[in-house]
């Protein structure tokens, strides 16, 4: 049996301050999460992760989050991730809008030559927050290349309408636009998503299955899905893993990649993939090949790691 440690990954969909490790989360004077403990709900889990990012207060702590993002990452088979940072909420909590975005960005640069690992980053915008944080999210995006999506997150009850203006001056400037829908609400979420959002891919995405209209558009557009199952079940959303749609999302012809959401390692999520889902080692090379094309890494990015992915399974 293959060792899914060693199989080359892209992770697509994973919150920077949901990885921050134990240990550290105690040096800064914090208490983690139980590992593994489900949430009570939603609230709950937004709870929890804002005292974890009331804990990053200076340069060296985000530099020192995102640098051991990469040594982690590196360590599960991860050769190219693309992580999710709310650098905009950290700005303004702290009074200076550059500080976290340039301390993340020296971490990962660090990681990146110590641990031989690529990452961009994808800024997020909680969906309760006003349009004019996610215009200065748009800014930080266009003044640093290594930026190269920017996209709602948070609760799905509220509406994408108000930050259609931003989401067309993103796409004039070239920055990629990746939202999550169709998690805590239903199919119309993900419409929204892709008519105002301009989603190019869907973060979560598991209630499409609820209308077979759009998964047919999603299938016919090869809209991807950020597909989180361990998440999904820690926060109450699908009853277990056994339960989850993952599978079925595959069977429907949709462009599924697997990740983690932070919740847990990328290794870790295939391995239960394999046991669970009962993926063979050549479906869970496809849920690898899906991740690294889905991504926005460069073309010679790709096909070095999709070759090393053919490596891992002809070995």
């Amino acid at each position: 049996m293959r060792d899914l440690r060693l199989l080359p990954k892209a992770h697509l969909h994973t919150h920077l301050e949901s990885t921050v490790r134990p240990a550290t989360i105690r040096e800064l004077g914090g208490e983690p999460p139980v590992q593994d403990r489900p949430f009570s709900d939603f609230r709950e889990f937004a709870d929890q992760r804002a005292r974890v990012r009331a804990l990053l207060r200076d340069h060296g702590h985000f530099r020192r989050i995102a640098e051991e993002f990469c040594q982690d990452e590196a360590a599960q088979g991860v050769r190219y991730a693309e992580v999710t940072f709310t650098a905009a909420a950290h700005g303004e909590r702290l009074g200076d809008p550059d500080m976290p975005l340039e301390a993340v960005l020296e971490g990962l640069a660090a990681g990146a030559e110590r641990y031989g690992i690529q990452t961009r980053v994808i800024l997020d915008h909680s969906r309760r927050r006003p349009a004019d944080r996610l215009w200065r999210s748009l800014k930080l995006a266009t003044r640093h290349p290594q930026v190269i999506a920017i996209g709602l997150a948070g609760d799905e009850a509220y509406p994408a309408a108000p930050f259609a203006e931003v989401f067309q001056a993103a796409r004039e400037a070239g920055v990629h636009l990746v939202h999550h829908a169709g998690e805590t609400a239903g199919p119309a979420s993900v419409r929204e998503a892709l008519a105002v959002g301009c989603a190019e891919r869907i973060g979560h995405g598991i209630r499409v299955l609820e209308d077979p209209d759009l998964v047919a558009e999603l299938r016919g557009r090869r809209v991807p899905l950020e597909v989180c199952p361990s998440s999904n079940v820690l926060l109450g959303l699908v009853p277990s893993l056994a339960e989850h749609p993952l599978p079925r999302l595959v069977e429907a012809g949709l462009t599924v990649t697997l990740n983690t959401d932070g919740e847990t390692s990328l290794a870790a999520e295939y391995q239960r993939a394999r046991e669970i889902f009962g993926c063979s080692d050549e479906e869970l090379a496809d849920l690898a090949r899906a991740s690294v094309e889905c991504g926005f890494a460069p073309a010679e990015v790709k096909a070095q790691i999709g070759a090393a992915i053919d490596r891992w399974l002809s070995g």
